[in-house]
């Protein structure tokens, strides 16, 4: 399951006059084609509109900012790309002028060993540092290919060019972010206390709405209502129901019906949930159900009212385009010192599973009661490749900061309750002890998917976070 849509990319050739131009013509034909293999699209000047449709002068500059302008809306990111040295005041001039701020990939193309005479020789490998040096003079962040020069049709730019793609969602997506915070956080949570101000700095707001208002409206929602029932059928689709009582699933299907219509009116994208133990007491269900549904459609649902932690699973969403979820670190796995598990209670979407069920929630069943704790999402995390983040808000330094990687989820064996797996993180005692003298939460993000480095560009080159990636981090 990936929803990855289509980027399409505003794309700078550089030139540089007194070098081979007609690597120009042919580096605009090859970028365009690779970034159309991908089923992308180029935003480019033409050669009606400068020279081999490359940027040298201050007038083609001008020519790319206003080209750039006109597509504002649509260009997730910006590409430049050097068949020759090319000209980097050019370059520069182009971004400046087009106001974007978006990310910047910069990409060299190679020089043949056999191919070195004054007609076809690039000299890109030299261009791409001056390009660079005047990016930085000019305040404009940028990203680097993985190899100092790439060919645009070699396998390490396909790779590079996916990377900067999940660079761009990420940064794309939470620009204007909403955030829904339902209810409280728990009492007894001072982990997921975060600062509103910090996160708004970065562009992110905070919406909220008390439970009571969320009981008030389901308590006028009649069993009857169409919205409500329509909800009752898609939980019924989305999971097997089997033992549960028609009164504890209406309550759910009302539930998921309001919050449904709250985030609709007030526009939020991504939700976190008082899921305990007010929803228990004077709901008489747990909400698990309803956030696991949210977060398999990409409408990422974090339990406790974690906020910073609804913000992690959405960047990997966003980066992945397939569900995230917010889980403990919970246990050791035997002596394994590479190996933890994973767990909640839960609300992991389905995609999360090898197979699923809705069951009561055994942890505060012992409390409020077993007949108030049902629409749990049960069952084992699948083994398939991960990628985890954490990023929340420091009041001591008004910054956000976090850390994310590689692991994965293992088939090893399991007897437990509630959604849970085996993860396998490279080097983890280093991550644990990270965790552990920086003060980070027990509750991590993670997704079936192969991003984390595109979550820590994103992060630590364009949004303006502190990131750090493991398994390089500093002990």
């Amino acid at each position: 399951m990936s929803t990855t849509r289509s980027m399409t990319y505003g794309v700078i050739v550089g030139n540089r006059g007194f070098f081979p131009d007609h690597l120009a013509k042919t580096g605009r034909e090859e970028i365009i084609t690779a970034i159309e293999s991908t089923g992308g699209k180029a935003i480019v000047l033409t050669a009606e509109e400068s020279k081999h449709g490359a940027v040298e002068t201050y007038a083609e500059a001008q020519r790319c900012a206003e080209l750039f302008k006109k597509h504002a809306e649509q260009i997730d990111g910006i590409i430049i790309t050097l068949p020759n040295f090319g000209e980097e005041r050019g370059i520069v001039d182009a971004i400046r002028l087009s106001g974007l701020k978006v990310p910047v990939l910069v990409q060299a193309t190679p020089d043949r060993s056999d191919a070195m005479t004054i007609a076809t020789r690039r000299d890109s490998f030299c261009g791409k540092m001056s390009a660079c040096n005047n990016l930085m003079q000019y305040g404009i962040p940028y990203s680097l290919t993985t190899l100092h020069t790439e060919a645009l049709n070699s396998p390490e730019f396909k790779r590079d060019l996916d990377w900067f793609g999940q660079v761009c969602r990420v940064v794309k997506g939470l620009k204007n972010l909403r955030i829904g915070a339902i209810g409280a956080r728990p009492t007894a949570f001072n982990t997921v206390r975060y600062s509103e101000r910090i996160l708004e700095t970065h562009g992110i707001t905070v919406e909220t709405i008390d439970l009571s208002e969320i009981f008030g409206r389901i308590a006028r929602m009649k069993d009857s209502d169409d919205r409500a029932q329509a909800k009752l059928a898609q939980i019924k689709a989305y999971v097997s129901t089997a033992g549960i009582s028609d009164e504890g699933l209406i309550k759910q299907a009302k539930l998921g019906a309001v919050i449904d219509e709250w985030t609709k009116a007030s526009n939020i994208d991504v939700t976190a949930l008082q899921c305990w133990t007010s929803m228990e007491e004077f709901l008489g269900v747990v909400p698990c159900t309803v956030m696991s549904m949210l977060s398999n459609a990409l409408v990422s649902s974090a339990c406790e009212v974690d906020v910073p932690g609804v913000l992690s699973m959405h960047m990997l969403a966003l980066a992945s385009g397939t569900p995230s979820a917010l889980l403990d670190w919970n246990n050791n796995y035997g002596s394994d010192p590479n190996k933890c598990v994973c767990f909640h209670c839960s609300n992991l979407p389905k995609h999360f599973f090898e197979s699923v069920r809705m069951d009561f929630q055994e942890i505060i069943a012992g409390t409020v009661g077993k007949e108030n704790t049902f629409g749990t999402c049960v069952g084992r995390v699948k083994a398939g490749p991960m990628s985890y983040a954490r990023f929340s808000t420091d009041d001591r330094f008004g910054i956000v900061r976090g850390y994310t990687g590689p692991g994965t989820f293992t088939n090893d064996p399991l007897n437990t309750f509630g959604g849970a797996g085996v993860a396998e993180i490279p080097e983890l005692q280093r991550l644990l002890k990270f965790i552990c003298r920086e003060g980070f939460e027990h509750h991590v993000a993670a997704s079936f998917s192969d991003v984390s480095r595109g979550i820590h560009e994103a992060a630590e080159r364009y949004l303006g976070f502190e990131s750090n990636y493991h398994p390089e981090l500093e002990d």
